[in-house]
């Protein structure tokens, strides 16, 4: 997998500014006053970092932006990355500082110059974050990026203080990194067998993972989920992943991720424009697993259990078809209407399953599973569809805190009637109008009444046309911070 980029702390050393190589990143306060290793850094470049200050160009940049000014004179590094911030940055802004800093990182060394600055560890985690690129199957692109890429270092008063605060924020990026690489891989290579056994190995770092094949899901009654996947020749799977570091008695919090590994849309054909953005269709899956793979790494003391359905929706002549009628784990009946709306069927097999086996004190499922959503939301907001004001109010107050976009959507009895099948308890598609929400009103028919569940389509945010806060085009990672954030407070 990707690795985020390792940064070392070190002690400031003003002595040695002047002989460092690549690039050194430096910060001016808003006010344009310089701290002593910038003072240092102004002293070789003939005063430049001072004229900048007063410069009308100064005062135009906003805070936590940036501006290259190449071959200092007076020092060894070939550029030096001007960042405009407060000594006490807000943990918002220390991050974009830091993926500010990313984007001049350049392919060299790079020395950030910290000094007594406030918030260097989200300074150093903003950075990590958006250093990120998938780049495996470019043939031109040389050596693997990890013998390619520069150290990174930080300058700052107490290395061990930073340090041990950016520990766990190393940790949630790595998880990030590792639902990025998962929705970023081509179907081909992410094969449900493939998703198993990278999830399976995540036991080395501490997690219980147990695979539930065919078979068992068969026994079990997971009728749903093995009909979206009973076209394909790749074997429909439920993985369930384990981080007990809470106390033994506590109940878990169970996470449940959408895998549709591939969408082609079934019998129900999707269009040829597109189809190929549909490798990311296990979105869900991926975030489940980055946040249990940060929540190990970083020890959190919490019990929770990932639940990630696996499945290929493909066309063969074994596929499910429109007018099929499936019987639930749950033992409700679902006619299906459109093969295209299979992210439910999975998720409504998982959802009854972690509740019977691992009666969680609350549920959180993840899938990109509508259109509509990005219709609603676009490409800023992740839907949330909750049956639970206190867990929504705290799920929107961390990906708030984490900078990651989300809306609550409405959710009503109303909207249940569109649900109604003329031969079956349910139907799976409804039809273009409110197609989010009667997607939530189909999946809260598999939700105990007193437990508290948020739906959280993801469509928009999984994957983007366009770069993001804190991640280039593609896969985001959107998700692992927040719900990383949520586990320690639910």
């Amino acid at each position: 997998m990707t690795t985020p980029t390792e940064i070392h702390f070190k002690e400031t050393d003003i002595d040695a500014i002047a002989a460092l190589e690549g690039r050194v990143a430096v910060f001016i306060a808003e006010d344009g006053k310089l701290d002593v290793t910038a003072r240092r850094v102004n002293r070789l470049m003939k005063g430049a970092l001072a004229r900048l200050a007063e410069d009308e160009a100064f005062e135009k940049m906003k805070s936590a932006e940036t501006k290259l000014l190449a071959y200092p004179v007076g020092m060894a590094a070939e550029a030096v990355v001007v960042v405009k911030l407060s000594r006490r940055p807000s943990a918002e802004l220390a991050r974009k500082a830091g993926v500010a800093i990313a984007k001049l990182k350049g392919k060299g060394a790079l020395h950030v110059l910290g000094g007594n600055i406030a918030r260097a560890e989200e300074i150093s985690f903003g950075l990590a974050l958006r250093d990120y690129e998938f780049d495996i199957y470019r043939t031109d692109s040389g050596a693997p990026r990890e013998e390619t890429r520069g150290d990174v270092t930080m300058m700052v008063n107490k290395p061990e203080d930073v340090a041990r605060d950016a520990a766990p924020l190393a940790a949630v990026a790595e998880g990030v990194f590792f639902t990025r690489d998962l929705v970023n891989e081509p179907a081909n290579v992410l094969t449900t067998d493939d998703f198993a056994a990278r999830l399976a190995a995540m036991q080395e770092i501490g997690l219980d993972v147990e695979i539930l094949e065919e078979d068992e899901l068969e026994k079990l009654g997971m009728r749903t989920l093995l009909a979206v996947g009973q076209g394909s020749d790749s074997p429909s799977k439920v993985v369930v992943m384990r981080w007990n570091g809470g106390e033994k008695e506590e109940a878990p919090f169970a996470l449940v991720g959408k895998g549709v590994v591939f969408d082609t849309g079934g019998i129900s054909l999707k269009p040829a424009g597109g189809m190929e953005d549909m490798t990311m269709d296990m979105g869900g899956a991926g975030v489940v697993a980055g946040v249990m793979r940060a929540l190990a790494l970083r020890k959190a003391k919490t019990n929770v259990v990932g639940l990630v359905g696996l499945v290929e929706n493909m066309p063969s002549a074994r596929a499910q078809r429109p007018g099929d009628v499936v019987k639930s784990m749950k033992g409700d009946t679902v006619e299906v209407i459109n093969t295209d709306a299979e992210g439910r069927l999975v998720l409504a097999d998982v959802l009854w399953y972690a509740q019977k086996r691992f009666e969680p004190r609350g549920m959180i499922d993840l899938a990109t599973l509508t259109g509509a959503i990005i219709v609603g939301l676009g490409h800023e907001n992740a839907g949330v569809f909750a049956n639970d004001d206190d867990l929504c109010k705290a799920m929107l107050k961390a990906a708030e805190a984490e900078g990651e976009g989300a809306w609550r959507m409405p959710m009503s009895p109303a909207y249940d009637k569109l649900l109604k099948s003329k031969i079956a308890d349910m139907r799976n598609s409804c039809g273009r109008g409110a197609g989010s929400v009667t997607a939530a009103q189909f999946l809260k028919r598999f939700v105990k009444e007193d437990m508290p569940w948020i739906h959280l389509d993801i469509a928009g945010v999984a994957s983007t046309p366009t770069e993001t806060a804190y991640a280039p085009k593609g896969a985001s990672g959107w998700g692992v911070m927040t719900l990383s954030r949520l586990m320690d407070e639910v």
